[in-house]
């Protein structure tokens, strides 16, 4: 008989021949839908256009992808990967559009650390250091304790580091700590502003960020 030593070698040694090694896991359309599958492509930034083709909005591709599958959006452009589920392979986008027009307000968008982090470009707004959502977090300029709101004008995206030096101390009591950019609210014109700078290095999204108008024919 074996000894449970050697049993368990027996399970984490090599596999036998014959027993093909096990193939990674595709997600499934529900799995996209519940949002359990979660990889950096489904992460991947997606322009969304309203059915006029006007760029309205960046969202993640697993959210481009429920639009898509409810059949509230189309795929205008594809990233070249394919989503496989059960019974059809569907492409990854890298532009969608509504299929049916939505009026976009033009105002601010709603206060949110998501935005916020958006703005600032996912960057720290004392050191510049490029960071993700998770190692980020969000200061006041004007620290509460010393009557400072929760604003667009006084919330910047922070790293832990530089929200520890900065405490509940004002800008001008410390001589080596200064923002980077002036905190503004999130308008239509920061938004599309955004939109361009992801978009700049996809030639998909180029076509539909920048217009070039021309005379109609005589």
């Amino acid at each position: 008989m074996q000894s449970g030593k050697q049993r368990r070698q027996g399970h984490n040694g090599k596999r036998h021949a014959g027993h093909p090694p096990e193939l990674p896991r595709v997600a499934t359309v529900t799995e996209v839908r519940a949002g359990v599958f979660r990889q950096p492509a489904m992460q991947t930034p997606v322009l969304v256009l309203n059915a006029s083709y006007e760029p309205i909005n960046i969202c993640g591709a697993r959210r481009a992808l429920v639009l898509v599958l409810k059949g509230v959006a189309r795929t205008e452009e594809e990233q070249g990967q394919m989503l496989h589920a059960a019974k059809v392979n569907v492409p990854m986008p890298s532009v969608i559009r509504l299929l049916e027009y939505r009026r976009i307000p033009h105002q601010t968008r709603a206060l949110s650390r998501k935005n916020i982090l958006l703005r600032d470009r996912n960057s720290c707004q004392y050191c510049d250091a490029i960071l993700t959502a998770a190692e980020l977090t969000l200061d006041h300029v004007i620290p509460r304790s010393r009557g400072g709101l929760s604003t667009w004008e006084n919330l910047v995206a922070c790293c832990h580091a530089c929200n520890r030096k900065k405490g509940n101390q004002m800008l001008h009591e410390l001589t080596d700590m200064r923002l980077k950019r002036e905190p503004r609210p999130f308008s239509l014109h920061t938004s599309r502003h955004i939109m361009r700078m992801i978009g700049s290095a996809d030639a998909a999204w180029r076509k539909y960020l920048y217009f070039e108008h021309t005379e109609p024919a005589a």
